[in-house]
């Protein structure tokens, strides 16, 4: 009975549920499902709140807490998910085909010629007969591979070359030695390979997407990005218009003023090769080994000469002092005497 009164409970909720679903599903059109989808963060949002764009990914919008996500995926030493936590296969399921190539020895140490001489060495061996290899194994002989220990020490020691290692929290995935690596690229840096593709001249040519970023604006997931013709000015040489080699127009608003940075290069500071550690350090009212002038001088030797006259009095006091306490300390003894 129980478990009767139990089922039954349960439907009639089922049923209410369902009911509830349908009347909120006539009064707007949607389902669940669809509000839920609206009310998820877009992933252009969710990498203008990140502090490094790149590390968001397409379905970090459907986290319960998504800015909280990223901030911690941006945040420093911080190990990501392994990315074949999505796959339906087994890990490493497309490399069971592959040949796995032979070791190679690293180059410093191929170049001593080692292995050489045991390739020469394998030969002779094979070229042995039974009865010399069996006499071998009874009587072995050393030094048999004549090798220069110089030679061994100078690659060990001084031609050695560090192996290619992975980073701090970096895991391996499937297919990962075939991935160019992007560690030394960052965005706005053109390099001379990318500039001859796109047809750009030299360093005073524009890119082809600098007149829709003039219209459209910065990209959403770099606002803060130094732009040239954009956010920063243009090179020495260019020219701001529509013709061949142009910078396009500058975004302005109805005064003039640039909307997404210094464009005209009106706030542009020198740069100089001065570092934060190059800077003057000030004590008291001069600078760090500056020296004063001649007034401050000789007031510096008058308060010295102060200060030694005021410690020749006080020596002076003191050994007064002291004469009149030994004088005292002598009369009471010579009186103590002539009283026994």
């Amino acid at each position: 009975k129980e478990n009767e009164e139990e089922f039954s409970s349960s439907s009639s909720s089922d049923e209410d549920d369902e009911d509830d679903s349908g009347d909120e599903k006539a009064n707007d059109g949607l389902t669940r499902k669809q509000r839920k989808e609206m009310k998820r963060l877009q992933i252009a949002d969710l990498k203008r709140v990140c502090e490094k764009p790149e590390v968001v990914e397409i379905w970090d919008t459907t986290a319960s807490d998504p800015e909280f996500l990223v901030y911690i995926k941006a945040s420093r030493n911080a190990v990501p998910v392994p990315r074949h936590w999505s796959q339906k296969r087994a890990f490493l399921a497309g490399k069971r085909g592959m040949e796995k190539p032979p070791f190679k020895l690293p180059t410093f140490i191929e170049a001593t010629g080692i292995a050489k001489l045991r390739d020469s060495y394998a030969e002779r061996e094979e070229q042995k007969s039974l009865k010399s290899k069996v006499k071998d194994t009874k009587t072995a002989k050393l030094g048999r591979i004549d090798i220069d220990y110089q030679v061994m020490h100078d690659a060990f020691f001084k031609f050695q070359t560090k192996p290619k290692m992975t980073k701090m929290g970096d895991l391996y995935f499937e297919g990962k030695e075939y991935e160019i690596s992007l560690g030394d690229r960052k965005p706005g840096n053109l390099s001379d390979e990318l500039k001859a593709a796109l047809g750009i001249d030299g360093n005073n040519g524009p890119p082809p997407w600098l007149i829709n970023m003039q219209r459209y604006g910065p990209p959403p997931a770099y606002p803060k990005l130094p732009i040239p013709g954009l956010s920063a000015p243009i090179p020495e040489g260019a020219q701001f218009g529509y013709h061949p080699g142009g910078w396009g127009k500058p975004p302005v608003d109805e005064y003039g003023r640039a909307l997404y940075g210094d464009v005209f290069g009106i706030n542009a500071t020198k740069q100089t090769a001065r570092t934060k550690y190059d800077e003057p350090i000030m004590k008291g009212e001069h600078f760090f080994g500056e020296l004063g002038s001649d007034d401050e001088e000789s007031e510096s030797e008058e308060e010295s000469e102060d200060e030694e006259e005021e410690e020749e009095e006080q020596d002076s006091n003191f050994d007064a002092e002291s004469k009149a306490a030994t004088t005292l300390v002598f009369e009471y003894l010579g009186n103590t005497s002539h009283s026994t």
